[in-house]
């Protein structure tokens, strides 16, 4: 069987950095593969170079004839002044305006990113990145396809939408490439994986759980190469093989090799001996919410919550996106008022938030002086560390340390606020979203530091194999005004979200020979126009926010307000289309 696309001794650079190096390799038919490596390592550029986005600077690409294939990156563009219904739907050449609802798959791929949610006649242009991100992939994957090419489609979709984009590609015979760090994702979906790293490709059989089996063999082999990276790899094997028995079906090198690798590596983290270390230096209380009521326009978060968080717990909260969990973290870190009840702080409590938003910090410092000036020294546990070694978990090489930190990346910016976030020594740990820009490396560092961690923790994160590892509780924001405990875990969450999908589609559904009245429909065609008189007041806010942002890119302070009222403004557009979704559907019935 001939290969789809084929790299044949394909080197590339930039400046004097070499990215890819005599690279040979090849995608077959229904071939599905993960691509890994370290930030900035070369795998965007892989993929550019295999798609034919970007020439090779030597070396040869070839694409089968007739090649049917679709690359979405990050830097993937959608025409200018278009539409939802532009970029996704025309190009399929329906022939009617509607015939495109009765195409099932169509349909599927709309709801299960969230599209149907926007409206098909919403510009893309006033969009956030993350939106315009999904209508890309929605773009692509409707289309019949022998080859799709993502890179990191799953950072801005939730936990449900990351998992319906896995069944759907499982379920499609199209070939995949794709570059990620949801490992989960990974394990689920990839059959194949490449690993960038020095300019070369290497190649494995299996998903993420059978990658790190093979790299831990490969390390123990080479004994002492790589002798700090190797041993993380063994503290992760160890966690594969005693708490998720299932992640790999077929590990593909010598069991008693296996075993002796892991046969004296201790469980991730003692929790007995954590949770003692945990209530002496909490004490009983931590973080409460009493009666506590917290809303947002046109809608109750959660109404009458008593939350105990004590010393030690270690929590996950999932919920849809909109659902309000930064809202609640934030509450929970003090920096948002309750509209009711009380918020309780232990005396004791040394906390730290990972908010989504950069912090400024001045881009003349280095980055070891921006983590020195937090303190010199931490004691994360059991290990003391120095501000330069605990920058080095984090990505920052000792070369790299001397960086003005203008100099950073958004992602490298995210690893620094979180490294010096740990070396203020907090005991409770507020963290939205952390696994935002990390590579699988970094991630693995971050879960090593959090498994010896003593203290209370509370995860917000879709990137479910770091909460089911560092978590050992979850909870979950159904949209009925409570906090729901989950003994499952997010499986249980998926469960309980298509059961809930269910229920609320039974009422919706009705009978041919009921239709709606005619004063029913004329109230669903005044309520129609309200909404979209509100809509167009709102994108024009939008539109002002956005000029406002451009003339304070000075002023951080000014910033920061201008960024909160326009994620006020797109979080009610996005509940005001829903709505007028709905009555779109009222006035038509």
């Amino acid at each position: 069987m001939a290969n789809l696309v084929n790299l044949e001794n394909v080197s590339k650079s930039f400046g004097v950095r070499p990215l890819l190096d005599g690279v040979s390799l090849g995608v077959g038919e229904g071939d599905r593969i993960g691509v890994v490596g370290l930030n900035g390592g070369g795998k965007t550029t892989l993929l550019e170079v295999l798609a034919g986005l970007a020439e090779p600077d030597e070396g040869r690409v070839s694409q089968n004839r007739g090649l049917r294939m679709a690359v979405v990156t990050q830097r993937t563009e959608l025409p200018e002044g278009s539409t939802v219904r532009n970029a996704v739907i025309d190009p399929l050449g329906f022939d009617a305006e509607h015939e495109w609802a009765a195409d099932a798959r169509v349909r599927s791929i709309l709801d299960g990113l969230g599209i149907t949610a926007f409206g098909l006649d919403s510009p893309v242009g006033t969009m956030s990145g993350g939106e315009r991100r999904r209508v890309a992939l929605a773009a692509a994957l409707v289309q019949d396809l022998d080859l799709v090419v993502l890179d990191e489609p799953t950072n801005h979709l939730d936990v449900e939408g990351v998992r319906w984009l896995a069944e759907h590609l499982l379920a499609r015979r199209t070939a995949l490439v794709v570059v990620t760090h949801d490992r989960w994702f990974l394990d689920t979906v990839c059959s194949r994986t490449w690993e960038v790293v020095g300019g070369r490709v290497e190649q494995y059989e299996g998903g993420y759980a059978d990658w790190i089996f093979a790299r831990a063999e490969r390390a123990r082999l080479a004994d002492a190469i790589e002798e700090k990276r190797r041993n993380l790899a063994r503290k992760e094997l160890a966690w594969l093989r005693r708490g998720a028995p299932a992640r790999t079906s077929k590990p593909r090198y010598r069991i008693d090799a296996a075993e002796a690798l892991i046969s004296d590596v201790p469980p991730p983290r003692d929790s007995v001996e954590l949770l003692a270390f945990a209530k002496r230096r909490l004490g009983r209380t931590v973080l409460e919410l009493e009666d506590a009521t917290l809303t947002v326009p046109d809608r109750v978060l959660v109404r009458d919550l008593t939350w105990r968080i004590g010393p030690g717990d270690r929590i996950g909260i999932v919920g849809v996106n909109g659902s309000g969990k930064t809202t609640l973290l934030k509450a929970l870190a003090g920096e948002r008022e309750l509209e009711g009840g009380k918020r309780v702080q232990g005396q004791t409590v040394k906390l730290a938030h990972l908010s989504q938003e950069l912090h400024d910090l001045d881009g003349s410092m280095r980055v070891l002086e921006a983590v020195e000036e937090v303190a010199r020294r931490v004691v994360l546990g059991k290990q003391e560390m120095s501000a330069s070694q605990l920058a080095e978990r984090f990505g920052f090489s000792s070369q790299k340390q001397w960086t003005p930190v203008g100099d950073l990346s958004g992602g490298e910016r995210r690893r620094l606020q979180l490294c010096r976030l740990l070396m203020a020594e907090p005991n409770v740990l507020l963290l939205d979203e952390p696994t935002n820009d990390l590579d699988i490396d970094t991630l693995q560092q971050l879960e090593d530091l959090l498994d010896s961690w003593a203290g209370t923790l509370v995860v917000i994160s879709h990137d479910r194999y770091l909460v089911e590892r560092v978590c050992d509780k979850v909870v979950a924001l159904f949209g009925d005004g409570g906090l729901t405990d989950l003994p499952g875990g997010i499986d249980e969450y998926l469960r309980r979200r298509d059961k809930q999908k269910e229920t609320a589609a039974v009422p919706s559904a009705k009978p041919a020979s009921a239709p709606s009245s005619a004063a029913d429909q004329r109230a669903a065609r005044k309520e129609l126009a309200r909404l979209e008189r509100r809509l167009e007041a709102l994108q024009k806010k939008e539109a002002q926010l956005h000029a406002a942002l451009a003339e304070a890119a000075t002023d951080p302070e000014r910033l920061l307000a201008l960024d909160a009222e326009l994620k006020a403004v797109l979080a009610e557009a996005e509940d005001v289309e829903s709505q007028w979704l709905a009555a779109a559907e009222s006035a038509e019935s």
